[in-house]
């Protein structure tokens, strides 16, 4: 009888050890899960190069609908500065690039839902766009200059007195013309874009004064009037967007653009969609 009782007792602290053992695995297990948790999104949020480089693809978004930054070629293929510059990221990335394309009010949302790992598309820095996404340095200039047939020799605006400019009146073309135009220039202002573009197209106008955009859409439709770059009114680069958090992409992308600058690329590429260098960008 004691014997018995003595092996029941032995029984019964035995099933008592095994529950404490499955009860303290079951609270480590939990434990490492809630910290595998925690360190989950922490994980994510620095992961996109890495994803990047395993899946050799990347994807960027660009504009196809703003020329001469991103527009859709006779072949129906999207070109312009900031495709070549996309292209160009990939190659050096070694990955393959799908482009995609986005207008100014979804650019942003697809970078945050993961829709585009970059945005290269005409994206201005701003002190609202700080606190949703980060950027790289600046990789092209976007600005306001004057243009007109490469036939008309104009290499400062002294060179405009005697000539005539169509603008866009109170436009910041118009407020920068008139900031530097000599007394001599005959500045014709007209009451939206589309009439400065149609006066300078159909002859009323020697030059014109407008965005690199429009000048871009000029240059597009009309090949015969040999429109280009004479002089910068106002400077106000593009840069790259990058999701919050994604500082391993967005540092090798800053070294991509560093080696670009140093070795020419970017005032090559600016050269050839605008007309001029990309000359000195902010980091």
């Amino acid at each position: 009888m004691t014997a018995l009782m003595s092996s029941r007792t032995s029984s019964s602290a035995a099933a008592v050890d095994s529950h404490r053992t499955r009860r303290t695995a079951l609270a480590l297990l939990a434990a490492a899960g809630f910290v595998a948790a925690l360190a989950a999104p922490a994980a994510h949020a620095q992961s996109a190069l890495d994803n990047i480089l395993k899946g050799k693809e990347i994807k960027i978004a660009i504009p196809t609908d703003y020329p001469p930054y991103g527009f859709v070629g006779t072949d129906l293929k999207p070109q312009g500065l900031d495709v070549e510059m996309a292209n160009y990221i990939g190659a050096k990335l070694g990955v393959k690039v799908e482009l995609i394309p986005v207008t100014s009010a979804n650019r942003i949302p697809y970078l945050q839902t993961q829709k585009a790992d970059l945005v290269i598309s005409t994206l201005g820095k701003n002190a609202e766009r700080e606190k949703v996404i980060d950027f790289t340095a600046a990789y092209a200039p976007f600005f306001q200059a004057v243009f007109a047939s490469k036939s008309l020799n104009i290499k400062s605006f002294a060179d405009l007195t005697g000539k005539s400019v169509a603008v866009t009146r109170g436009a910041m073309e118009d407020q920068e013309l008139a900031k530097v135009a000599p007394a001599g220039v005959d500045v014709k202002r007209f009451e939206d874009h589309a009439a400065s573009i149609s006066a300078f197209v159909s002859g009323q106008t020697q030059a014109i004064a407008t965005s690199a955009s429009t000048a871009g859409t000029i240059m597009v439709k009309n090949p015969q009037l040999q429109t280009e770059y004479k002089l910068l009114l106002k400077d106000s680069p593009n840069f790259i967007g990058v999701a919050k958090g994604e500082d391993k992409l967005r540092t090798r992308v800053n070294e991509i653009i560093a080696d670009a600058k140093k070795a020419g690329d970017l005032d090559k590429l600016s050269s050839k969609w605008l007309g001029r260098p990309a000359g000195d960008l902010p980091q």
